[in-house]
């Protein structure tokens, strides 16, 4: 056995240890048919708002670009399976459905920990110079993890893994040491199209494609304006994030097996009452979300999505509850809830609501909700 594979299987031995449920080896770079993909993504403007991922595209195109001294990548993964099926969250249409991911801790924070205690170990043992990254810089995780053989990237674009099915959490550490690459891993989808045809806003052009504008996760998570009014409905009560294409994936049942309880959710972000998210003001918010992913996006856009979710419900009930943010300081929180009225009560009623607050608006987006509301439109979910 060479040097450098006892080093390789020893770092893999102290990632296990270190809590991560696996280490994969491969060169620090992607071929160019990697890069070529980005830019048709981008050219497309399927990225959205997301110009974070157009500002530095040459760099994430392979990670030799980003760190030209890299010699290695090792691709760290963490099983994150739920405890119980996510989509069963979906039937209680008066609570709300947070990302399984995102009912712990910030998954960038749990992850780096341990990535920085993979790498003080690395440059204590060995001479080599390493960099760690987390979803924070611009490397393309997912299809240096596929090429490490973590798994390969499914036709709903996310990693997929035989172990662990669509549930794995992604770190890598580049580094000047060489290191043998693993083989990379076969692509196992075959003819299953599961993911493909439950996503409600058709966010899948082709398999294998994803268009993030219409997207529920890139929707209720990224998008800073107000949601299109053709993809509202098909966010049901999903208010962060959305599971369907992940919780459908035949491999999962592995994951099942294979998992650990060591990332269990919090319960009370399991099934949230959406009339109590609605009442949330930024305090509130920030002591809710604490440590979590969720505090990132910040409390306008969460309720925001917590108004459609309302909307969608079909509880009036919870009528007054997203009356209240009518005269919200967010105009994207006012007009979410002004579209949501509009699902929960008659026209007169409605009427009398425009009457007595439209008159006050300044926005050109929440006037426009005000006028918009109460005509008959469908759900532009494109062609299947």
């Amino acid at each position: 056995m060479s040097e450098a594979t006892r080093a390789r299987d020893a770092i893999r031995e102290k990632a296990l240890a270190l809590g991560f449920d696996g280490a994969h080896f491969t060169h620090a770079s992607l071929p160019a048919e990697i890069g070529d993909r980005l830019t048709l993504f981008l050219d497309e403007n399927r990225h959205g708002d997301m110009d974070w991922l157009d500002a530095r595209k040459e760099q994430r195109a392979s990670p030799d670009a980003l760190w030209p001294a890299a010699t290695s990548a090792i691709v760290l993964t963490m099983n994150y399976g739920p405890d119980t099926d996510p989509m069963t969250a979906l039937e209680d249409k008066s609570a709300g459905v947070i990302s399984v991911y995102a009912r712990n801790r910030d998954y960038h924070d749990l992850i780096k920990k341990r990535l920085k205690q993979l790498g003080r170990w690395l440059g204590e043992t060995y001479d080599s110079e390493l960099k760690v990254f987390v979803d924070t810089a611009p490397l393309m995780e997912k299809p240096l993890a596929a090429q490490a053989g973590a798994g390969w990237q499914g036709k709903h674009t996310n990693l997929v893994s035989r172990d662990f099915g669509s549930w794995l959490f992604l770190g890598a550490i580049l580094t000047t040491l060489e290191l043998p690459p693993d083989p990379r891993e076969e692509d196992h989808c075959g003819s299953c199209s599961n993911c493909l045809d439950i996503c409600p806003t058709n966010a899948f052009p082709a398999p294998y494609q994803l268009d993030a504008r219409r997207c529920i996760s890139y929707l209720t998570i990224e998008h800073k304006g107000p949601i299109p009014h053709a993809l509202r409905a098909g966010i049901g009560n999903r208010i962060y994030g959305c599971d369907d294409c992940l919780a459908v994936c035949p491999w999962n049942k592995f994951a099942s097996t294979a998992r650990e309880a060591k990332l269990r959710g919090r319960d009370d972000l399991k099934s949230p009452p959406l009339s109590d998210l609605a009442a949330l003001d930024d305090g509130a918010f920030r002591k809710l979300f604490s440590g979590s992913p969720i505090k990132r996006t910040g409390r306008d856009r969460f309720v925001r999505n917590v108004a459609i979710a309302i909307g969608n419900s079909g509880d009036h009930a919870l009528t007054g509850a997203v009356q209240n943010l009518l005269r919200d300081e967010s105009a994207i929180v006012r007009g979410a809830a002004i579209w949501a009225i509009a699902q929960l009560t008659d026209e007169e009623t409605f009427s009398t609501l425009r009457t007595a607050h439209a008159h006050e608006e300044a926005d050109a987006d929440v006037l426009a909700e005000w006028a918009q509301a109460h005509q008959t439109t469908e759900m532009d979910v494109g062609a299947r």
